[in-house]
């Protein structure tokens, strides 16, 4: 089988890939050169682990090639996939430009049968917008060539994709043809050798399905941190509560940890697209709204915490020196969207602080970034020297436990705030620390 997969993202690389490692031959397609010439050499523009090592393997075996130019592979391949960007317009909503740019391409030049698959995470009524455009150049052209439509959300963690694809807990699959359906059941099959996780539905369920799945989670994040809140002011301990009603097999232990916000491309973007979408039908979606009003709330809070720690004015941060450890918006990713690290920043330099900051592997995104406003550190060590004060704010593993008597000789105050509840406050307090968490 060949395909196509048009743009080279974060999701259209990994889809790639891994469809060319399960023995399909994939020609991944952008429209930025640099970055093909790029990939032609090996030079991965994510940080995804695994992605690397089976992306130069698959090049090897001639499986996996990249290419600039659909119309050059258009009637070779079985499906086209499209996963290009959806970015958030102004007004919230999924901007559809390059889907449906995608979209006019291939009603200009398609000659045979085709499945187009929509992968990119995309509003109810997108498939039907892309069969639409389409159908009216295939009109234009005066031409008559039968060609499918797909909805197949992507469930990707930032982190650990390269699994999540590999052995894959569901793939949701919207067509309206038997023709489609036993299609993509053809090309998953050797996903589903252990277990059939292929669900088949209508296409607008399909794209339901995947904002729902992101807002079901983000809401969980925002119900856990408004609880963690009250927990503060009522003297309870949010991780308490967590592993009492985790144990709740209805509620389930995931997704229940407080914390100081979530961001990254997914959460924020597709929340933001379905309260968008539910306006256009006359609908309000007041529980996202909330969860929305929660985490942008969230990611203050640590700023609170250390102006409430100097008197309550912000103004006394001025030439205070704060540490910040980790910048992307989770472990084992250098994604800095929507991170909580950039208001933490954001605001401590307005009040006149001094930043200086440690991540494993987000610092390059920071600096393109935010350039020099802040200073960057070699180890987490180094970030701690001279600080008035630490905020942990992504927890990597190698945060979890620091040599105390190191982050006494590096730090001249005693403030730490724990943005994530990993530490170990007892030992922190025990040294001489002042610590707080989140919800406690």
């Amino acid at each position: 089988m060949k395909i196509a997969v048009v743009g080279t993202g974060y999701v259209g690389l990994v889809t790639g890939t891994c469809f060319s490692e399960m023995g399909v031959h994939v020609t991944c397609i952008d429209i930025d050169k640099k970055k093909i010439d790029a990939l032609r050499q090996g030079t991965i523009p994510i940080y995804e682990p695994g992605l690397e090592t089976l992306v130069h393997k698959n090049m090897k075996s001639g499986r996996l090639r990249f290419s600039t130019s659909l119309e050059e592979v258009i009637n070779e391949v079985n499906i086209i996939f499209s996963a290009v960007g959806t970015p958030p317009d102004e007004d919230g909503s999924a901007d559809l430009k390059y889907v449906l740019e995608v979209a006019h391409t291939i009603g200009r030049h398609i000659n045979q049968y085709v499945l187009v698959v929509t992968k990119s995470t995309v509003p109810v009524g997108t498939a039907s917008k892309v069969k639409a455009v389409i159908e009216e150049e295939l009109r234009q052209r005066g031409v008559e060539v039968p060609f499918d439509v797909a909805s197949n959300p992507e469930f990707l963690k930032e982190g650990n994709a390269v699994k999540d694809f590999m052995s894959p807990d569901r793939v949701v699959v919207g067509v309206e043809s038997e023709r489609a359906r036993k299609l993509m059941a053809r090309l998953y099959k050797p996903f589903m050798i252990m277990s059939d996780r292929l669900i088949f539905t209508d296409i607008p369920s399909a794209e339901m399905i995947k904002y729902a799945a992101n807002s079901m989670l983000a809401t969980r994040i925002s119900f856990m941190n408004d609880i963690a809140n009250l927990c503060e002011l009522v003297g309870a301990d949010v991780n308490m509560v967590r592993k009492g009603i985790g144990s709740d097999t209805r509620i389930g232990k995931k997704f229940l940890y407080a914390g100081c916000g979530y961001g990254g491309s997914c959460f924020p973007k597709d929340v933001k697209a379905l309260i968008k979408t539910a306006d256009e039908h006359g609908y309000s979606m007041r529980v996202l709204q909330a969860v929305e009003e929660v985490n942008a709330d969230q990611k203050l809070v640590l700023f609170r915490k250390i102006v409430n720690h100097y008197g309550g004015d912000e103004r006394n941060l001025q030439g205070k020196t704060v540490a910040i450890w980790g910048l992307a918006f989770k472990p084992e990713t250098d994604d800095m969207r929507e991170a909580p690290s950039l208001v933490l920043i954001d605001l401590l330099l307005r009040a006149g602080a001094t930043v200086k900051v440690y991540d494993p592997v987000a610092m390059q995104e920071c600096k393109r970034r935010i350039g020099d406003a802040v200073t960057y550190a070699s180890d987490m060590y180094e970030a701690a020297r001279g600080a008035d004060a630490l905020m942990l704010v992504t927890e990597w593993k190698e945060f979890r436990m620091p040599h105390v008597e190191t982050l006494l000789g590096a730090m001249k105050g005693r403030l730490i705030l724990d943005g994530r509840n990993i530490l170990d406050g007892e030992e922190l307090r025990l040294a001489g620390f002042e610590y707080h968490c989140i919800g406690k």
